[in-house]
């Protein structure tokens, strides 16, 4: 069973979304708050698994909500569900340790299934937010080197890896980071392999989240 938390200051989707979420036999609401510090005062309490939380709410904002509670328990996920799809929304949320991030109009079925994902360790990205995500990305000449820092598992990446990782996060397939890096699709797919194992992820999107929260990559 996941144990949700529903943080909005509109008390009518609130009890929308409730009523939506609790058809599911695999997801509970185990609480509900209407502020970021009321928020961060019942998560204490209730111990979610996963809390879907909305960025303009009064008092703390869900942004600097997530980075209070991703700070006192990093096992919880977050899971943005919000109207802006502004980029600075974005970004902050992603590097405050949002483990996935949804537009409203998204789908209700989408949400659910979001919730599900986050809660087994996948970043969900809304389609809109990963095309922008994209944009910021500058062209390869402008990319700075990387420099080594103890304990960051990203400064074990090869510098081919590097590279990879970069097409990775511009949203290339296999065939394209191939084509572009003239290496055949096997070596991709090692590449890509390599990556996933050291950065500790299991999906692009992740990658993608990873990437931001990381500053791997350099953006506009």
């Amino acid at each position: 069973m996941i144990n949700l938390m529903l943080v909005d200051d509109h008390a009518v989707l609130r009890d929308g979304l409730k009523n939506i979420i609790e058809m599911e036999t695999d997801i509970q609401v185990v609480s509900e708050a209407v502020n970021g510090d009321d928020a961060i005062a019942k998560v204490k309490e209730s111990q979610p698994d996963v809390i879907l939380m909305d960025i303009n709410i009064p008092e703390k904002n869900g942004i600097e909500a997530t980075r209070v509670i991703k700070k006192l328990f990093p096992e919880i996920k977050v899971l943005m569900l919000t109207m802006y799809d502004h980029d600075e929304y974005f970004m902050s949320a992603i590097r405050e340790g949002a483990d996935g991030y949804l537009l409203k109009d998204a789908p209700s079925q989408n949400v659910i299934d979001a919730i599900r994902g986050v809660s087994n360790g996948q970043s969900v990205i809304h389609p809109a937010m990963t095309k922008k995500f994209l944009g910021f990305c500058r062209p390869k000449e402008a990319e700075p080197e990387l420099e080594p820092a103890e304990g960051r598992l990203e400064f074990t990446l090869t510098d081919r890896e590097k590279e990879v990782l970069l097409c990775l996060v511009r949203g290339m397939n296999n065939k394209d980071i191939g084509q572009t890096l003239f290496i055949s699709d096997k070596t991709v797919k090692i590449h890509v392999s390599n990556i996933f194992k050291k950065l500790g992820v299991k999906s692009r999107s992740q990658v993608v989240i990873y990437a931001v929260q990381h500053q791997l990559v350099p953006f506009t």
